[in-house]
């Protein structure tokens, strides 16, 4: 089988680097397990979960690119009391669902993280909730893919999907046309630009603004070890190289890449409030991304209802988390025709019949990334 994948920009340069002209990160914080809203996903959450620590450890020999993966656990805080009721309640529910969580008293979780704001009444302590270094790993990915084989085409961007005879034929990019027995739609906030599509069956996605900083700390001592998780949404996620990441708003704005000093201001003041050490740090960089969301916040693996089109796209907020099982099930299904029953419920033809979206073999497989 030959593999083509095609790229507007360089690798991933939306995904991992979003900008233009300026190198941004574009991924949600990069936790191996984030606190999943919907009951619905969960499931399947848990199931890329356990998939991670291999997953690593093969993209990592496979590559030869270390990722930064990071297994010291993540902490959920409370800074008021009223925060700590909320939070014992979400830590019951998700006790109750299965999941392993440790409640801290405030000076057990400053024991953990001096840093701390003194006299938090608690936090959650999730010892499975993981890291990646999400720039390493998109190199680390596009290295995999060249040793398997697998053609590149950079800054290459793909105007439409063709379509013979309700089945997809190939693609039409920036160099012509490449015909294709398998296409993947794999272009995140991005995709419904791509043309060719019949309207009924673009995926229901929508790009979901995020702006993030980072701060830079002293990486022999840093602020944090542990992701951690703030009242109101926020996050801190401290990396090897010294940055101190912080996020991230959600706002519905379209493609508006846009950094605001609201914006930055919200992420600024909730990380002071849990470590209030953050206002002697220098500021590193500022940045968008556009998450993809879908109409129900769930992703959209396999089958579109057009032969020969298969979908990864809708991940939302748990892109990172559910890449492993995205790879495996995406690839079982082009290569047998089965979905794992986990990847079931989540194909994009469950939107088929649904109303209309919100305003809100021989030759090769191309897959597409954000245009």
């Amino acid at each position: 089988m030959v593999v083509l994948h095609f790229e507007h920009d360089a690798f991933a340069w939306r995904q991992a680097f979003h900008g233009r002209g300026q190198v941004r990160l574009n991924f949600f914080p990069d936790q191996v397990l984030l606190r999943i809203e919907r009951r619905a996903v969960l499931p399947l959450a848990l199931e890329s979960q356990r998939l991670w620590p291999d997953f690593a450890r093969e993209l990592e020999a496979t590559s030869g690119i270390p990722i930064d993966y990071r297994d010291e656990g993540t902490m959920v805080v409370a800074l008021t009391r009223d925060d700590a009721e909320q939070l014992r309640f979400t830590y019951e529910f998700q006790k109750s669902l299965g999941l392993e969580l440790d409640w801290l008293s405030g000076a057990e979780a400053r024991r953990r993280e001096p840093h701390l704001r003194a006299g938090i009444p608690g936090a959650v302590l999730s010892l499975r909730d993981h890291q990646v270094e999400n720039r390493l790993l998109v190199r680390a990915l596009a290295e995999a893919a060249r040793r398997a084989g697998a053609a590149l085409c950079e800054r290459c961007a793909v105007s439409k999907v063709e379509i013979a005879s309700e089945r997809a034929c190939g693609v039409v990019t920036d160099r012509g046309r490449d015909r294709a027995d398998v296409v993947i739609l794999a272009a995140g906030a991005w995709s419904r630009q791509i043309g060719g599509i019949p309207r009924s069956h673009l995926p229901p996605v929508r790009p979901i603004k995020g702006q993030m900083l980072a701060l830079r700390m002293d990486p022999e001592r840093p602020l944090l070890r542990h992701v951690m998780w703030l009242p109101r949404g926020g996050y801190l996620v401290p990396r090897r190289d010294g940055r101190l990441v912080v996020g991230c708003t959600v706002e519905e704005h379209g493609f508006d890449d846009s950094v605001t000093a609201g914006g930055l201001l919200a992420l600024i003041e909730g990380a002071w409030r849990a470590v209030p050490a953050i206002e002697e740090l220098p500021l590193a960089e500022t940045w968008v991304g556009f998450r993809p969301g879908s109409r129900d916040d769930a992703p959209m693996l396999g089958p579109s209802g057009i032969d020969g089109l298969v979908m990864a796209t809708g991940h939302h907020r748990n892109g990172i988390l559910l890449t492993p099982i995205t790879a495996r099930s995406i690839s079982a299904y082009v290569l047998t025709g089965r979905l794992p029953e986990s990847v079931q419920p989540f194909t994009p033809e469950r939107f088929l019949n649904a109303p209309p979206c919100a305003a809100s073999g021989s030759g090769p497989t191309m897959v597409m990334e954000p245009r």
